[in-house]
């Protein structure tokens, strides 16, 4: 169980990488776009009409692949004080549940973000020309992130193996 988990880990740690990758990639576009936005305006006395919109959705896409990867390593929000009075086995099945509730979060971010989607995709970005769905879809991408990385961290426990928390040095994948 051990070695299969390891292999899961290495496949998950290069879901994690990439969209770390994207949502950096995305940021620098974001920061590109509405530089020009400015320069455009203020310089150049016109502006660019889809750059607005396009910063958005992009922000979207940065902040919903960061979090999931913050999920996958340990950082999202905790209350930790009773973690210091329990021993370690009841400490491992709090973190467990803790997990499998932020996993019941994406699981609502995948299901509530795809009924936006739907409910937006005869919409017209006005800005960009393409359906108003995509301003939806980084919350179903996000969500399914955060529902592969909390289910990979409950499923590394049950195998005996690390998960990295906030403080904590990194596990080996």
């Amino acid at each position: 169980m051990k070695d299969t988990m390891r292999s899961v880990a290495r496949a998950t740690s290069r879901m994690a990488h990439v969209s770390l990758w994207v949502a950096g990639l995305g940021l620098i576009l974001m920061t590109a776009l509405i530089a020009a936005q400015v320069f455009w305006r203020y310089v150049l006395n016109d502006s660019i009409v889809w750059t607005e919109p396009a910063s958005v959705m992009i922000m979207g896409w940065f902040i919903f692949l960061g979090a999931a990867v913050g999920i996958r390593e340990g950082y999202h929000l905790s209350f930790d004080v009773v973690l210091y009075m329990i021993p370690q086995k009841a400490k491992l099945v709090l973190h467990s549940i803790s997990d499998l509730t932020v996993a019941g979060f994406g699981v609502g971010m995948i299901w509530f973000g795809w009924q936006l989607a739907e409910k937006t995709a005869g919409n017209k970005l006005p800005g960009l020309g393409i359906s108003g769905a995509f301003d939806f879809i980084p919350i179903v991408v996000g969500g399914f992130l955060i529902v592969i990385f909390s289910v990979e961290r409950v499923a590394r426990r049950a195998a005996g193996l690390g998960t990295a928390r906030f403080g904590d040095d990194p596990v080996e994948d």
